[in-house]
């Protein structure tokens, strides 16, 4: 006889997965503005994974260059949304019609989006004829290019200066809503006939192909709507910081991203959120360590870069006894967030007696 899971109960999945993490949130949001930044960073990385997973985990490429797309979201975001009085002071090389618009963030975010997908279409086209490792070096090599060409581009985009004084609009309620209907559009998108196609390209090409599934096609769509959510996330990245340079669209930032992505799970886009959660806010943890500390009377010295040795060991254990990442291909956030039931079990009462059942471990009723 099956026995009741607590993963099983809805109501437990809207206790814990849904009302705890939202309180957490707001109440973090109100500390002040490191905390209410940290949240931030951390919805905003939650979007760069899953979108990364959308190609290395759910189509069996692995691409690398998500900091490229990253680069185009935050600069054309800069172009539509900064005063034209300090674009045509600071960026005097842009064209007098885009010098003279500012658009609203969520509007000016879907551009951003769609130049990401036009630069991923014009570099996907080539470029996706690789496979494996090449495939990865060819979208580091995109990184290399979208930096040399803010670098070298002064009056459009500031050079190696970058661009400063962007708005501050990009607050937390505004990034989670983006996320949420972000991870939402890609669950529905994973969850349809598209995405198991897509699933049947990274299990099996060749059988995929006698199916009628189209490869290039598969490649080059799924490449550019990764490079979408990308090109978003790199838009409010930049809007946070209020700052944006080539140089923070750069190898690290890409490493950083695939990081999170196999520490949650790259067949997951649920995966997404924990490996944020271990990345975003672990290290801020650890940070104290590096200054020295004393353990069992014994007081260690400084030791800079302690929390990236430690970050690093704990990937390379996860890479070894949990390959497919700490939720593998569950996606049982997503689940919990995006399904009816979570929400009406709160008015059930046969939710509370499965949860009662739950916690005195009774078997399922047949």
């Amino acid at each position: 006889m099956n026995t009741i899971r607590f993963r099983d109960c809805n109501l437990f999945r809207l206790v814990m997965l849904v009302i705890l993490p939202a309180l957490v949130i707001i109440w973090g949001c109100n500390q002040g503005s490191y905390y209410s930044a940290m949240i931030s960073t951390f919805a905003i990385n939650i979007l760069l994974a899953a979108s990364l997973n959308l190609v290395n985990g759910f189509s069996g490429m692995f691409s690398m260059g998500h900091a490229a797309f990253m680069a185009v979201g935050a600069y054309i975001s800069a172009f539509l949304t900064l005063d034209p009085a300090k674009k045509a002071s600071m960026l005097p090389g842009l064209p007098q019609w885009l010098i003279d618009i500012q658009l609203p963030l969520l509007v000016a975010l879907i551009f951003c989006g769609l130049a990401a997908a036009l630069v991923a279409l014009l570099i996907g086209i080539p470029v996706l004829r690789f496979k494996g490792h090449y495939l990865s070096v060819a979208t580091l090599g995109l990184i290399v290019i979208v930096r040399a060409v803010l670098d070298n581009s002064d009056t459009i985009t500031n050079g190696p200066r970058g661009i400063t004084g962007l708005p501050k609009v990009a607050t937390a309620p505004v990034i989670f809503f983006v996320l949420l209907l972000s991870l939402f559009i890609m669950f529905r998108l994973i969850r349809s006939q598209y995405g198991r196609g897509l699933i049947a390209m990274r299990d099996d090409s060749v059988a995929a192909q006698s199916l009628g599934i189209n490869l290039t096609l598969k490649k080059i769509s799924i490449f550019c709507i990764s490079a979408f959510f990308a090109g978003v996330a790199g838009a409010l990245w930049g809007h946070v910081q209020t700052v944006i340079s080539g140089q923070f669209f750069y190898y690290s930032m890409s490493f950083k991203v695939v990081q999170i992505s196999i520490i949650g799970g790259m067949a997951s886009l649920s995966g997404a959120a924990v490996g944020s959660l271990f990345m975003t806010f672990v290290p801020e943890l650890l940070a104290p360590l590096e200054s020295g500390f004393t353990i069992f009377g014994v007081t260690l010295p400084s030791m800079y870069g302690l929390s990236n040795i430690l970050m690093a060991i704990f990937l390379i254990l996860v890479i070894i006894f949990r390959r497919q990442g700490l939720l593998g291909s569950s996606e049982i956030l997503l689940e919990s967030w995006f399904s009816k039931e979570t929400y009406t079990s709160l008015f059930k009462k046969e939710e509370y007696q499965k949860l009662a059942a739950a916690f005195q471990r009774r078997p399922k009723k047949k």
